[in-house]
């Protein structure tokens, strides 16, 4: 008999109320272990269900997007962070934490403490990028001292937060608000909300994300389609992950299919030859 969502909800304040009794009287090692049976049935229960939801939609900015994006950006702190972002394929919580102990200045490269695999790799900086963070820290040698080396320090007289550096939901509003000047508040669909009461949300094509995408996907024309240096460029553990970033435009594909179906190509289909 199916269970009606009145009823789940029950269940679930039920099982919250005997975890409240539960927790005080469980050691941390206890505790710990709980949050580790929790995690891993959570993983492999949504495992398979985590589908792109946006198909086909490009999740990239163009190469035209992205000049036109930079382009609206008039605070030198937020555009390099964001070029950060498009010009070495940082993830925007990676960004954020950037400090000038993290870079090598003799060899221009840069301390990347990796979120996803939880590792510490060193990522090459292109030749403007290096010479612009230099003007920047030339230009701000106060503030990043106060804000203990972080190259996108806080305004201490409007942040709510005690980091030294952005907070990451303030980059991503940020963020927006550019995305808006430039015109490209596009939205590809609306959140499927499972909690009660939840409102949906907006799902914009374009995210701090698509910034990686971008990054990710210029790498991989640059070299030809090397997937093995793109997958080491992105710092990811398989290639399965970087196919995900790997992205074709409307006009390769539309061009490849014209290609692959000339009249000359096309032998035999369905027992009739065709010709020009």
């Amino acid at each position: 008999m199916a269970i009606n969502e009145g009823t789940k909800l029950e269940e679930l304040e039920r099982i919250k109320g005997e975890l409240r009794e539960l927790l005080p009287l469980l050691s941390k090692w206890r505790v710990e272990q709980l949050q580790k049976l929790i995690s891993h049935h959570y993983t492999h229960k949504w495992k398979h269900n985590n589908f792109r939801k946006y198909g086909a939609i490009n999740k990239g900015f163009t190469h035209e997007e992205l000049v036109k994006f930079l382009s609206v950006i008039d605070d030198e702190r937020w555009l390099l962070l964001f070029s950060y972002q498009a010009f070495c394929g940082l993830r925007i919580g990676e960004a954020v934490k950037i400090n000038i102990g993290d870079f090598d200045f003799s060899a221009h490269t840069l301390k990347v403490h990796t979120e996803k695999a939880q590792t510490l790799d060193v990522q090459k900086i292109p030749e403007f990028l290096f010479n612009q963070t230099l003007d920047y820290i030339r230009k701000h040698t106060k503030e990043l001292d106060d804000s203990q080396g972080f190259l996108f320090y806080t305004d201490k007289r409007y942040s709510h937060t005690r980091l030294h550096h952005v907070d990451l939901h303030y980059a991503r509003k940020v963020f927006r608000h550019y995305i808006a000047l430039a015109g490209f508040n596009e939205v590809y669909d609306k959140t499927e909300e499972s909690v009660a009461n939840r409102a949906t949300r907006r799902l914009f094509r374009l995210s701090t994300h698509s910034l990686r995408h971008y990054a990710i996907t210029s790498f991989n024309r640059a070299v030809n389609g090397n997937i093995t240096l793109t997958k080491a460029f992105a710092r990811h553990r398989d290639l399965s992950s970087t196919q995900v970033y790997i992205h074709t435009s409307k006009n390769e594909l539309y061009g490849a299919i014209d290609r692959a179906f000339l009249p000359n190509n096309i032998m035999d289909i369905g027992g009739k030859f065709y010709e020009k």
